[in-house]
């Protein structure tokens, strides 16, 4: 079977490779699609993640869609079935409680590994294993859209994060800002669409795919900074990787306030807030502000059933370019109107 190899760190080699089936497990997949996200980029280009143990290159990419084409009895899965692969593994180390408790998104030991990403390949092969602990079954329906598991997964856990931190009182937040309009943000826009709360996603386009994605949804779009919008957000899900832009944002949220920080991967180094600015409203304020990686298994099933409720024709419409196998390279490329990148493993 064909493969997306990758070596971190050196974009120029990357390349498709003839392999034997990728990853260990019971149940035996058929690659369909994979996902492509800034995360990839960053681990190509920059060399964020690691190989597996004595290997020179690894297969690429952790947001998959896959169709079972054997699994054993007793696994809870069946050929033909639409499934995603969970990206996380769990450490080995005897004392680390989150990873015993299956936990594994909370490991503390940090010696993790994910498929695509660190120490493990990825699922961008066109035939891949995995085992029924990491393994979720999508509604048929979903289709090419089931390759949106992922980012939903991250979605869900942060989501359950704001819920965990807005328990601490009687306060019900009821407007939301979501920074960022890529995948993860109109996503977490949906579900708060869906919680019936006031949403504001901003970004920095005018135009595009993206304002009519989140009007569609019922939400407002706004191509200025939250802040600037007037929006006094009780929960501010930050999904674009900008630093500065989440700063000003937290100025503006409502007292008791919980932000979330999904997306931030910039590197940047000449912004250089004053602490005292943040730290002081979020003391007098009671604000609250978090970050969040990775899903658990939980996490994923929610994502399951949240894709398997939505729009299926809105989802489909966040897949705006799909780059055959043959050429996957291409992909790491950003386009204008972009939201969704993913790799067809089955064009060849």
């Amino acid at each position: 079977m064909l493969a997306a190899t990758i070596v971190p760190g050196r974009p120029g080699d990357s390349r498709l490779d003839e392999l034997a089936e990728s990853g260990d497990g019971s149940i035996v997949v058929d690659g369909l699609l994979v996902g492509v996200c800034a995360t990839d980029r960053e681990i190509i280009r920059d060399g964020f993640g690691g190989l597996p143990p004595g290997r020179d290159r690894m297969i690429g990419f952790h947001e998959s869609l896959g169709r079972v084409r054997s699994a054993p009895q007793g696994s809870g899965f069946a050929a033909g079935d639409l499934i995603a692969g969970i990206v996380r593994y769990p450490c080995a180390e005897p004392t680390c409680r989150p990873c015993r408790a299956g936990e594994w998104d909370y490991c503390a030991s940090g010696d993790y590994t994910e498929r695509g990403i660190t120490r493990r390949d990825g699922f961008g092969a066109q035939r891949w294993r995995t085992d029924p602990a990491y393994a979720v079954r999508l509604d048929p329906s979903l289709a090419r859209a089931g390759v949106l598991a992922e980012p939903m997964s991250v979605v869900a856990k942060a989501w359950r994060q704001v819920d965990a931190v807005h328990a601490r009182s009687a306060v019900a937040p009821r407007t939301v800002a979501v920074i960022g309009a890529g995948p993860i943000g109109l996503l977490a826009a949906m579900v708060g669409v869906r919680r019936g709360l006031d949403v504001h996603v901003t970004d920095v386009v005018a135009d595009g795919p993206k304002p009519d994605l989140v009007r569609d949804l019922g939400a407002t779009y706004h191509a200025e900074p939250i802040e600037q919008a007037g929006v006094r957000a009780d929960v501010v899900l930050e999904a674009a990787g900008s630093a500065e832009t989440t700063w000003r944002a937290v100025q503006a949220t409502a007292r008791n306030s919980v932000t979330c920080l999904i997306g931030l991967s910039e590197r940047r180094t000449d912004f250089r807030p004053d602490p005292q600015q943040l730290f002081g409203p979020m003391i007098g304020g009671n604000r609250a502000v978090l970050g969040t990686v990775n899903g658990g298994r939980a996490d994923w099933q929610v994502a399951a059933a949240e894709l398997a409720r939505a729009d299926v024709g809105w989802l489909e419409r966040l897949l705006t370019r799909v780059v055959p196998l043959r050429s996957w390279p291409d992909a790491l490329t950003p386009h204008p109107g972009d939201v969704k990148v993913v790799v067809d493993l089955t064009d060849a």
